[in-house]
């Protein structure tokens, strides 16, 4: 305990100060923790909140006979999984490509023919393992 001796403490003193220390550091990490743990949990409730209330919402809005009749085609996204370009279009027919990597050209190569669809009801479906793609042997 060459510490105490340079302090002229006894070395049981030495102790509990580095105790006390450790103590209260922990102490002040977890004070950080929880406050970090009550933003989110706040954060979650308000999410929570809010997709409650779109689902009632869309529930009503499901149950009403205005919605099929006033339903407007929806907008698809489809994508080249070769140049990397989307397409958006609120019809079959109409189609102007977007380059995801701006280059700049916008011609049309030939195998934009047949674009990969993106649906907007892609993120409620559930994504399955990637197992499940691949063939069996």
């Amino acid at each position: 305990m060459a510490l105490a001796k340079q302090l002229n403490l006894r070395p049981r003193q030495v102790e509990v100060w580095f105790q006390n220390r450790r103590a209260r550091t922990k102490l002040k990490q977890t004070e950080v923790d929880c406050e970090y743990l009550r933003r989110c949990c706040e954060n979650l409730t308000e999410e929570n909140r809010r997709l409650q209330k779109e689902v009632t919402e869309l529930r009503a809005l499901k149950l009403s006979p205005q919605f099929y009749m006033n339903m407007s085609p929806p907008t698809t996204l489809t994508m080249c999984p070769q140049c990397e370009r989307v397409a958006v279009s609120s019809s079959a027919n109409t189609s102007s490509p977007i380059p995801a990597n701006t280059t700049g050209i916008n011609r049309q190569p030939a195998h934009h023919q047949r674009p990969m669809p993106m649906s907007s009801w892609a993120s409620i479906i559930p994504p399955q393992p990637l197992d499940a793609h691949r063939p069996r042997t």
